[in-house]
């Protein structure tokens, strides 16, 4: 799956430490108007970890 140049680039931003929180993904996803499942496969991509995941979302 081809995930869009500035969903990556948002991802980096949140992100600068390699760390994002499942709320802040969640935010994140309804921002850019893509489902959850986007910002995971792209923060695996990007080798971002989600922490305090809340019902095994992403």
């Amino acid at each position: 799956m081809e995930i869009r140049p500035e969903i990556m680039e948002a991802l980096k931003k949140a992100a600068p430490e390699g760390r994002l929180s499942c709320p802040e993904a969640r935010r994140l996803a309804e921002q850019l108007k893509v489902p959850p499942i986007v910002i995971g496969r792209a923060c695996d991509q990007l080798k971002i970890k989600i922490k305090a995941c809340e019902l095994g979302c992403f």
